[in-house]
């Protein structure tokens, strides 16, 4: 037995932290289906209770998945700033979050505390919050990084266009892209998602959005989130790429699952920096999503949420340009309805910021999940309000080769709006120059890709 305790006179025993930190995460349907979430609101709350209490010392000292057994636990590891670690490591997961939410503690004090601490210890946080308080949270941190433009700075809300197209068909995604660009969209990247995987197909894609770029002047980064090892050939064969783009997992056997370990991305960092197109020092594109690891049978027993986190721990060595999640992507098996993809959604978040990390979200359910699009926009609008870094904006919100529903491009222009909110500053002064956007508002003629023509 681990700890215990007593909920409305009945009295819950725990294993182990494991248990703990399964049972105390709000409910989703991945946790279900792994058979580890708590039976009941009271079991919740008694697991919840039982963390509150645990210091940082335990959490750290009663590892999930050793780090001799699991290379992502061993760059945890390697990644801890042991003169913070010491000074808090007494602290109590309750402490913890009092301290983060306290409104005397800023963006300094935050991101020092962040050098000290675990993957699992800001789970373990997360799972003691409200939404209002992940919100809270969230939007005391900013991180800044530079690809070729800068992001993250403080009422600035960057957003990805995500051009892709069934075929690959090039002047499909162009028409896709200048829409994107008309409304403003496209500062944190132009990312595609090929339908084919092969050198030639993302070469020809990293040429044709390259060319755009060049031919308008648009100061952004491109990239195409092939497989890394597909990228590394095309930018072995001359392919101009200003980032580098993988899914992550939190295990090393969920990273197997992906065709990837610690020494492929190694060896693909050390690529992009020599033979990239782009200034840096940020030069990674990270994508993740609660459940992967169970998806491929390689979650060990531990819940969505800590795995997760873990992904940032491991996204954080390679010190990434963007890093977001792709929220509702996998489907019910896991977040099983609006209420869950917006808790999911709010969470990484957080997570991802407490680790350091340049967070954007893909805001996005599937057909077969119970969600709509005013449940995308609420989450927008909750993001908007955290601080989010960037967002994804498709065509019309309907991703026409990845069959999934994300944000329009104007759904974001109109979260800008709402909360006045800004794009990148020198992809701003970009969009003037155009006349899409003066005195950060558009203009009459934004939306209209036909500028391009």
């Amino acid at each position: 037995m681990f700890k215990r305790a007593t909920v409305l006179g009945k009295t819950y025993q725990f294993r182990d932290l494991k248990e703990v930190m399964a049972k105390a995460n709000e409910e989703k349907s991945g946790d279900q289906l792994a058979g580890i979430a708590a039976e009941d609101s009271r079991e919740r709350i008694a697991a919840k209770q039982v963390l509150a209490d645990l210091t940082l010392a335990e959490i750290r000292n009663n590892p999930l998945l050793p780090p001799e057994e699991d290379e992502v636990s061993l760059v945890i590891e390697e990644g801890v700033n042991e003169k913070v670690y010491s000074r808090i490591k007494n602290w109590s997961v309750a402490e913890l979050r009092e301290y983060i939410l306290s409104h005397q503690v800023g963006l300094r004090e935050i991101k020092w505390l962040s050098r000290g601490l675990t993957s699992e210890m800001i789970a373990a946080v997360t799972k003691l919050m409200s939404n209002l308080d992940l919100i809270t949270a969230a939007a005391k941190i900013q991180n800044q990084t530079h690809c070729n433009i800068t992001i993250g700075q403080k009422g600035v809300l960057a957003a990805r266009a995500q051009p892709n197209h069934p075929t690959d068909s090039i002047p499909g995604i162009k028409a896709a892209l200048y829409e994107a660009l008309s409304y403003g969209i496209g500062d944190a990247v132009i990312g595609i998602n090929p339908v084919i995987d092969t050198t030639d197909s993302v070469k020809d894609i990293l040429v044709a959005t390259k060319e755009v770029m060049d031919k308008w002047q648009i100061p952004t980064q491109n990239c195409v989130l092939a497989h890394v090892t597909t990228q590394m050939r095309a930018i072995r064969q001359g392919a101009p790429a200003d980032m580098i783009f993988q899914s992550i997992a939190g295990t090393e056997l969920g990273n197997k699952a992906f065709g990837i370990d610690v020494s492929l991305l190694d060896e693909a960092t050390e690529l992009i920096r020599k033979e990239g197109t782009s200034a840096g020092p940020n030069f990674w594109y990270f994508e993740t999503g609660q459940g992967s690891e169970l998806s491929s049978e390689a979650h060990f027993g531990i819940d969505q949420v800590t795995l997760e986190s873990r992904c940032y721990g491991l996204a954080r060595k390679y010190q990434p340009f963007i890093v977001n999640t792709v929220v509702g992507f996998i489907g019910p098996e896991y977040l099983y309805d609006s209420k869950e993809v917006i808790r999911a959604g709010l969470e990484d978040h957080f997570m991802g910021k407490l680790h350091g990390l340049p967070m954007g979200v893909d805001v996005c359910y599937t057909n077969h999940m119970k969600a709509d699009q005013n449940d995308m926009e609420n989450l927008g609008v909750l993001l908007a309000a955290a601080g989010v870094n960037y967002v994804i904006g498709v065509a019309m919100a309907d991703d026409c080769m990845l069959n999934y529903q994300s944000l329009s491009f104007h759904d974001i222009a109109t979260l800008r709006e709402v909360f006045g909110l800004r794009p990148a500053p020198e992809f701003e002064k970009w969009l003037e120059r155009m006349g899409i956007m003066e005195n950060g508002k558009l203009t009459e003629i934004a939306g209209d890709p036909s500028i391009f023509m």
